[in-house]
């Protein structure tokens, strides 16, 4: 290779090397990919795929893909470099403080159950529990497993209808529930939608429903299924619906989160959150769980935030003694 090869390939080595630095996939610390029209993009990781960047977007907390010719390189660099340098830059401030603004606001929609355990911003049903001493949160799905794939906040609602001098069961299949709690009194914290628009009969559409229409009813375990509600309705026409209701207190929280908690500890045994629909009766679709204090553990659970956990445990500076 001839030295004028030589030097146009170190060139264009050391252009590659500047380039692919920010493109590591190992920092996770909040970066800015500037664009060559004076805008930014938060994220905290990038990486180069054909003509296009692929960045994970701190604000959206998601994949996102840009065309590579709207990112100004340089720029970006620049101000990677200067972070670097603890150069307090008016940049670096102020997306200081966008990020805190924007931590403070996602916090705010979030309530603490626990030190370092707060519920999700997307709401949603999930059973508080404690499991070898310590505090964690189990995810409860409806028992049809189609819940919305963009968000929890969302239910399925649906009526049962029989017709005169029929009787009507509410079953979930399989004798017990894929969530095992292990404390025998455990909250249950709930922030779903109030409207009935995705309700699957017709007459629990428009439904105004009050806050407190959820239950917590202790399920009969017959065979391969679990029977939590009975319909009957008699020949003349009048409905009614048995269940096993627990006596629990309801609680609002902020941000349109419920706190559902029993009045006593609960029995081992099979359970489910029910919401009750008025005069039409009970929602076809619940949210079930187990109460076992010797069950395995549970496989999908939010476990406490160690580093908030840390820093709430740190001393809080105090006034210093006169001398």
């Amino acid at each position: 290779m001839s030295s004028g090869s030589l030097a146009r390939f170190g060139s264009l080595l050391i252009t590659i090397l500047v380039v692919a630095a920010p493109l590591s996939l190992g920092q996770n610390q909040t970066k800015r990919l500037v664009l060559k029209d004076g805008s930014y993009q938060i994220a905290t990781k990038w990486e180069l795929k054909g003509d296009r960047v692929r960045f994970y977007s701190a604000e959206r907390s998601d994949w996102e893909e840009i065309p590579e010719s709207l990112v100004d390189w340089d720029a970006t660099n620049q101000y990677e470099r200067d972070r670097a340098a603890g150069k307090d830059t008016p940049e670096a401030i102020a997306l200081d403080k966008e990020m805190e603004e924007a931590r403070q606001e996602e916090e705010s929609k979030s309530p603490h159950v626990a030190p370092g355990l707060r519920l999700p911003p997307e709401g949603g049903v999930y059973a508080f529990d404690t499991y070898l001493s310590s505090a964690e949160l189990l995810p409860l799905d409806q028992t049809s497993g189609k819940v919305n794939k963009h968000t929890t906040h969302n239910i399925l609602r649906g009526v049962i209808n029989p017709v005169g001098g029929s009787k009507h069961t509410i079953e979930i299949p399989g004798p017990s529930s894929k969530v095992q709690v292990h404390a025998a009194l455990p909250s249950i914290y709930l922030n779903v939608d109030s409207s009935a628009e995705n309700a699957e009969d017709e007459k629990t559409k428009g439904l105004e429903l009050p806050w407190d229409r959820f239950r917590i009813v202790r399920a009969q375990v017959k065979g391969d299924k679990r029977i939590v509600g009975t319909l009957k309705t008699a020949v003349y026409g009048k409905s009614s619906q048995e269940q096993e209701m627990i006596s629990a207190s309801a609680e609002q929280l902020g941000e349109g989160w419920l706190k559902l908690t029993p009045k006593a500890p609960l029995e081992a045994g099979e359970y489910a959150i029910v919401e009750m629909l008025g005069k039409q009766g009970m929602n076809s679709y619940v949210w079930d769980f187990g109460v076992h204090a010797n069950a395995p553990a549970n496989l999908a659970v939010i476990k406490p935030d160690q580093s908030e956990m840390k820093k709430a445990a740190e001393p809080q500076p105090g006034l210093e003694k006169r001398e």
